[in-house]
């Protein structure tokens, strides 16, 4: 692993050394405080957007859409807005439509987590990046970063496996609602071809 291709701002940190007479040790544990300050920062302000998003998707409208259809929403309650109209529902398909978008929430819900530690990771990665260029601890450090990412892997296919409840969801409700149907548009590929595109980039 080229560390310092990783992290091409540790190059500014050596005229810093030179200059300033400061040891290795002491550069190294300067530099890990500096790194672990920001990680704390950006991970502060990434959870709070996420919080917030959660806060939505929990209390507003869930958007869908069709095709060449008008936008589509599903509220709180379960019912159906099609171009800011309602669509008549009986109790049964509000019910169905909740479940359904009780589903996309989790999805979304999964995804955020996935994305939080995706963030972690790249900050993490630049921290250990930096201490390493100054330890000579690589091995230990793409063994730490490779951990992370097999985590998030994981993650991925537990969201991957929550797509044949969705879609067996929204089939039952295109079936029953047919004001829904054209919003229906995920399909089985959709469930087949979940994670095969994603791969979490791992320390070489």
């Amino acid at each position: 692993m080229n560390l310092l291709r990783l992290l091409p701002a540790t190059l500014l940190c050596l005229p810093l050394m030179a200059c300033g007479g400061t040891s290795p040790s002491s550069t190294t544990d300067s530099a890990g405080k500096t790194v672990a300050e920001a990680s704390s920062t950006v991970g502060k302000e990434i959870k709070d957007a996420t919080d917030k998003a959660r806060r939505e998707i929990a209390q507003g409208n869930i958007k869908i859409s069709g095709k060449g259809q008008a936008r589509a929403e599903i509220t709180p309650d379960g019912r159906l807005l099609i171009g800011g109209t309602e669509s008549p529902t009986n109790e049964a398909q509000r019910r169905q439509l909740q479940e359904y978008r009780s589903h996309i929430a989790g999805i979304a819900s999964d995804g955020m987590d996935i994305g939080m530690a995706g963030a972690r990771l790249g900050v993490n990665a630049a921290g250990e990046a930096l201490k390493g260029v100054f330890s000579g601890d690589s091995e230990g450090i793409e063994k730490r970063i490779n951990d992370e990412a097999a985590k998030i892997e994981a993650q991925a296919k537990q969201l991957c496996n929550r797509l044949p409840a969705m879609l067996a969801s929204q089939q039952a409700l295109a079936r029953d609602l047919p004001a829904f149907q054209p919003y229906a548009t995920m399909d089985q590929s959709d469930v087949d071809d979940c994670g095969k595109d994603n791969v979490v980039v791992r320390a070489p």
